[in-house]
């Protein structure tokens, strides 16, 4: 008789052990999906849901600080077009491979009534090019050509 009810306790031990490894719950996949920010604090807007007028992403290209100096439109100037400029559809490039572009028309300080076009990555907003609307500045910029005319 000990020696059954030693084997029950056994074969009981063994079925509570196997029952309480199946409990646990199993591991989640990782995920390698670098798309995203890191620290997701550090971008609460998405950037995919239209214009994000933030400055902290601004970039320039050399082409645009070209146009800028050329046309004597200071860094400030395009951050104030750029958070209170009125985005022009028509000359926008929305559906771009690789990044929607917005042109963006406002007047600066000094009246100067301007053009801005912005490519909006993932990670950073690019100025792509700087047009003064009303005044035909004679520039030597990489990227300037008669077949590509940047008025109106």
């Amino acid at each position: 008789m000990p020696y059954v009810l030693m084997l029950l306790m056994v074969i009981a031990i063994i079925v509570i052990k196997q029952c309480s490894n199946n409990t646990e719950p199993s591991p989640k996949p990782k995920v390698t999906n670098t798309d995203k920010p890191k620290d997701p604090a550090s971008n609460p807007t998405d950037r995919d849901k239209g214009f994000d007028r933030r400055t902290s992403y601004l970039d320039y290209s050399n082409h645009a600080k070209c146009r800028m100096q050329c046309r004597k439109i200071s860094k400030a100037e395009v951050e104030e077009i750029m958070q209170e400029g009125k985005i022009n559809y028509n000359k926008s490039d929305l559906q771009n491979a690789r990044c929607p572009r917005y042109a963006v028309e406002g007047v600066t300080k000094d009246d100067q009534r301007v053009r801005i076009v912005f490519a909006q990555c993932n990670d950073k907003t690019v100025v792509v090019t700087v047009i003064d609307l009303e005044t035909d500045f004679k520039c030597d910029c990489p990227g300037d050509d008669d077949k590509y005319k940047n008025r109106n």
